[in-house]
């Protein structure tokens, strides 16, 4: 679920750093993003061992304890390993000029049910419907 590289400088106290990204998917709204996340080793006074997620120079919670969308604030979040998001968007990226073609005439033969001299204009989003997946 993460990508993790040992991180060469220790600072305010830390015994060691580590370098982790996620991909996270609210599965309320579908937003997606990815985040990076530098995790500070640290040892209180009493011997204890913590971390603290610092993620633009600021802690932050644990992305793992109870994530929260940032779009909708739904905390029904989905989270996988760094990279998941990015890929699916270059994905979707690929396939759009294809869908984008818009409405297709067809003109219907004489004789035919419903041949009224009129053309029907198919969406291609309705041609590959049966492609889809259900949500749910």
């Amino acid at each position: 679920m993460s990508e993790i590289t040992g991180h060469t400088g220790l600072r305010n106290g830390a015994t060691a750093v580590v370098d982790e990204s996620y991909s996270f998917a609210c599965m309320r709204c579908g937003h997606g993003w990815e985040q990076s996340y530098e995790i500070e080793h640290h040892v209180d006074g009493g011997g204890h061992e913590f971390v603290l997620y610092v993620t633009d120079g600021r802690i932050v919670p644990s992305p793992l304890s109870r994530p929260a969308c940032h779009r909708c604030d739904g905390h029904v979040v989905r989270i996988m390993r760094a990279g998941q998001v990015s890929s699916a968007r270059d994905a979707g990226r690929r396939q759009r000029p294809a869908a984008a073609a818009g409405p297709v005439a067809v003109p219907r033969q004489a004789g035919e049910a419903g041949a009224t001299g009129e053309q029907h204009h198919w969406h291609l989003s309705g041609l590959l419907h049966v492609f889809q997946r259900k949500a749910g």
